[in-house]
């Protein structure tokens, strides 16, 4: 439970201070489940989400991959989530449609001192894997946050 409620006051701060977060998926997305090292988020797909085919755009499920990357080193207990080096995107099949929900899957696959490297996966309201991707995190910086709680989620042996 504590890096469920971790991983939501990381998102409530990306809401409150990021410029792209809060007007491109507002109150659209939440986080259904965490743990350390994995988080399920879902997004109501609306208009603003959409392109020209009246299907999710790809640039929304690209900046899931990257808040997704983020929301995965939140799991770990960073507050600080570092800053993106890489990041990918595979689409497989439509991700859906205003109205359906597009639900996500994210992992912290390797979490090191100096870069954390993450990866998704998505599903669309059929089931189906509509894509995939992978984020990597420079994550030097974040360790010296005063709101992190590593030693809670992810003790060092």
């Amino acid at each position: 439970m504590a890096t469920l409620r971790f991983v939501r006051s990381v998102l409530t701060s990306f809401q409150k201070e990021s410029g792209l977060e809060p007007r491109l998926f507002g109150q659209n997305l939440r986080v259904t489940a965490a743990e350390p090292g994995r988080v399920d988020f879902e997004l109501d797909i609306q208009k603003e989400h959409t392109n020209r085919l009246d299907i999710i755009h790809g640039g929304t499920i690209a900046s899931m991959v990257d808040l997704g990357g983020s929301l995965a080193v939140a799991s770990r207990g960073l507050y600080a989530t570092g800053v993106s080096t890489d990041l990918n995107v595979t689409y497989l099949s439509s991700g859906g449609k205003v109205g359906d929900v597009l639900k996500a899957v994210v992992t912290c696959d390797k979490f090191g001192k100096t870069l954390a490297y993450t990866s998704i996966q998505f599903t669309n309201s059929k089931g189906e894997i509509a894509a995939r991707g992978s984020h990597t995190k420079y994550i030097a910086l974040a360790w010296k946050h005063p709101e992190n709680i590593v030693d809670q989620l992810s003790p060092r042996k």
